[in-house]
Order: structure tokens, then sequence, then C-alpha cells
């Protein structure tokens, strides 16, 4: 097959362990032992020594058709690189290099993966935490990849549609109540609030003077709410004002209450595109939990009894060496 040759100069993307492995899997490994850091930094430094992944390409040649995935674009001794390889180093990137084109992207990728690769190759003694990561990565890809058949499976336009009509389809445009209000401990209290109010003063200022609840400070002001948000008596009481209208002393659990009603505004029932996204969610969980239900229930899973395993092992790295 033949290899692409390119050259390049010019910008360098971040060092070794910022492309390498965008998500940090293997380095950070390295980085939690106790020669983590000192290797992590010898890493950084090699990269920079290496060139660091320049960014522009200046030419290309021999460019490929009909490629494949296995379609090798460089060999590192015996060992190759491929088109496959490259792409899912690109798709693993940061979003800060989402603007940047493939063709910028090729060589620093390639370039990466051979610096990788050369390094790799002079390991002569694989430490155990490389093949413990290497495992829990191919355990999460694959669990990955089942998760994704689920949601595909589960989250069509008809489910989601289905989920819209069974929350809303007996929803009514309701009221929301925009409030404020004082507390004090004693009906006598909340009798002399009141009248300061009637007699001029604003209701703010009332019940930053004498309102013991949170709200007090900020002139007692609740914010929008709807039914069933507040206790009853607080809501009935409430729900019974007009906007601008102070309220007789109102007992609830917390205290002694009066209350001034704002403003009103009506709730519209949401349309679907607002709501696509939480039911999109809610049914990609369900269906996960119900397949990880029913894979559950086919497995024998044996977990240790309590108090079989000391929980402070989780931290002893020397166990990975």
């Amino acid at each position: 097959m033949g290899h692409v040759r390119a050259t390049y100069k010019g910008l360098s993307l971040p060092p070794l362990r910022r492309i390498l492995d965008v998500r940090g899997r293997l380095y950070t490994v390295n980085a939690v032992t106790r020669r983590g850091a000192s290797r992590d930094r010898l890493m950084l430094k090699h990269a920079t020594y290496l060139g660091a992944l320049a960014l522009s390409l200046a030419a290309t040649t021999g460019v490929a058709q009909d490629a494949t995935a296995d379609t090798v674009i460089a060999t590192v001794g015996d060992t190759e690189i491929t088109l496959g390889q490259m792409i899912i180093t690109r798709a693993q990137l940061p979003q800060q290099y989402a603007q940047l084109g493939d063709d910028v992207l090729f060589a620093g990728i390639l370039d990466q993966l051979i610096q990788q690769q050369i390094l790799a190759d002079a390991l002569t003694d694989v430490p155990g935490r490389v093949d413990y990561a290497v495992q829990n990565e191919r355990r999460s890809l694959m669990a990955g990849e089942v998760i994704n058949d689920i949601t595909n499976g589960a989250t069509t336009d008809e489910a989601i549609q289905a989920a819209y009509e069974a929350r809303f389809a007996a929803e009514k445009p309701t009221t929301e109540y925009n409030a404020s209000h004082l507390l004090v401990e004693t009906e006598e209290e909340a009798l002399a609030a009141k009248a300061r109010i009637t007699e001029g003063e604003e209701f703010a200022d009332v019940a930053r003077n004498v309102s013991t609840g949170p709200t007090g400070p900020n002139g007692g002001n609740l914010g929008w709410f709807g039914a069933g948000q507040m206790v009853p008596a607080f809501e009935d009481a409430t729900m019974a004002l007009s906007v601008g209208e102070v309220s007789d002393p109102v007992k609830t659990q917390f205290g002694w209450h009066v209350v001034t009603l704002l403003e009103t505004r009506n709730k519209d029932i949401p349309t679907l595109e607002a709501v696509r996204q939480e039911l999109f969610g809610e049914i990609q969980e369900a269906a996960i939990q119900a397949r990880l239900t029913e894979l559950s229930d086919a497995v024998t899973v044996v977990r240790p009894e309590a108090g079989q395993f000391d929980p402070n092992l989780l931290s002893n790295l020397d166990l990975l060496d």
C-alpha cells in the first residue's frame, strides 16, 4: 500500500500529553504514581524536542484513493499506523481543534502517533498498570457501543412524540404568581407590619426591617411559583389576592406571614422542541436501565462480602508495579 509523505512547518499543537490521549487515560495512570510527575514533565520536554506536532501542511504527495480504515499510512519499525487509528485520534481531539481542517491536522496527528509508537517501542518492561488501563479502556469502549445501540433504538422521533403526548396531553395552561412576603413569629407582629404597609410604607422596606425569613434582606420577594410549590395555607392566601393587594396574617408551620401579590402570568404548555432534550434523556436512561436489568438477570455476579477487602487498597499504588 502507498504511504502518504508530508512536510510541514509553522505553529505547533500543545505538547504530547494534550493530544496523544485527550482523555488522559494512559498518562493519568502514569501521573498518579510516585514517579508520575517527573515522567510527565519528561514527556512534555521530549514532545517539545521532537517538534511538538507542527500544524501547517506545506505539501502532500501520493494521495491514496479508495482508502479504508485498515489502510497503512506509516510504519514505525514493524508496526503499522493505520488510517483508522488516525480517524479515532481526530475524533477525540478537544473542541478547540474543531475549527481546524483535516488537511491541517493530518500531519500533526500522524507525527503524534509516530512519536507515541517510537516511545512505546522503547519500553522493554511493560508495567502492569498499562495492562490494567488497557483492560479498563476496552471494557469502557465496549460498554459504550452497547449504550449507543440502546439509545439509537429507543430515542426515535416516534418515541419522543409519544412521551410528549403522555406527559402533556392532559395538561392545561396554568397561572404563575410573583409574590413577596414577610415572616414573623406572632400574629401581633404580623398585624403591626401590615398596619405599617397600610399607612404607606413600602412592603419591601417593612419586610427588610422585620422579616425573619431568608428573603427578608431582598424585601421578601419570592420570585415566580405555581400551584403546589408553596405550603397550602400560604398558596391559598396568595391565589386569593389581586395584584397589589396585601393579605391578612397567614399562619403556617414557619410562623406568621403577610403576603402581597406583585404580578401573575400564564404558563403555557411547553412545545415538543422545548422539552425534546429532557424527554430524550429520560427515554435514554429508562432504556439503558431496562436493558442493564435484563442483562444483569441473565448473568451471575459475585460481589465481595462486607469487610472482605480494605477500601484503603484503592490508594495502594505499589500494587500496580
